[in-house]
């Protein structure tokens, strides 16, 4: 028996989320699906760095599980793409040691959000980005706002009332926010040591309402202090996420 870890993209449109949900189509069901087949009809659990909630996309997930099978490293990756449905996609496979947790050893992670600026948002976008065409984001303002964040805080402003997370305790490293002109669109990436349940999308969702002129820069420590969701902006919709990369020491 060996572990192995794979990192994995997926296109989140048509998943009720990453973990498997009774009648529900989840990433991790098609996962354990293939991998079920794969060893003749063997239940294979399949453990991630974290969920993803339905809408949500992700180009840098990563998973661990354990498999007997006599496969050279080389075909691992093949072997589950023939088999996986096309919205999502195996992009490494490799071994690692036995006590690897795909969760638990992640020290860092990095998420980016995308609004749309353009005046008629794409169709073949709309699953992809935020359309937001009536507003122009005063995006320095949102830039100042992002820079009370960093730092070690208790998000609990930033987190999702239903939770059951005791320690709200964490530290962002890093808010980028940056105009890709190309496509006209405003991205945020966020990188920290880990993020509470719906906290990447609040923190979009307040920063927009400071953009947009509903919130204030100075409004932001003291809704940090405050410990209090209904003080924070909305939650921004999943769709505009994505899960970029995980972090191992």
């Amino acid at each position: 028996m060996m572990r192995l870890r794979a990192i994995i993209s997926y296109d989140g449109s048509a998943f009720s989320g990453y973990q498997v949900q009774p009648g529900k189509r989840t990433v991790q069901l098609e996962l354990e699906r293939v991998l079920q087949t794969m060893h003749k009809g063997m239940v294979v659990k399949v453990v991630a760095s974290g969920r993803t909630d339905a809408g949500v996309h992700a180009t840098g997930q990563v998973i661990h599980f354990d498999s007997s099978l006599l496969l050279p490293m080389d075909r691992w990756k093949m072997a589950l793409n023939v088999q996986l449905p096309g919205d999502i996609r195996v992009l490494l496979v490799e071994q690692v040691r036995d006590d690897f947790h795909a969760r638990y050893d992640a020290v860092g992670k990095t998420y980016r959000y995308i609004w749309s600026l353009d005046e008629v948002h794409s169709p073949f976008e709309r699953n992809y980005s935020v359309h937001v065409e009536r507003y122009k984001p005063n995006i320095e303002l949102m830039r100042e706002a992002s820079n009370h964040l960093l730092g070690t805080h208790d998000f609990s402003s930033f987190c999702a009332s239903n939770t059951s997370v005791k320690d709200f305790v964490r530290t962002i490293h890093s808010i980028r926010l940056e105009v890709n002109v190309e496509r006209n669109q405003l991205h945020m990436e966020i990188s920290g040591n880990g993020f509470l349940y719906n906290m990447v999308r609040i923190i979009a969702g307040t920063l927009w309402e400071v953009g947009i002129g509903k919130k204030s820069e100075e409004d932001l420590p003291e809704i940090l202090q405050s410990c209090n969701r209904k003080n924070a902006g909305k939650t921004a919709p999943a769709h505009g996420l994505y899960l970029e990369k995980v972090v191992y020491l």
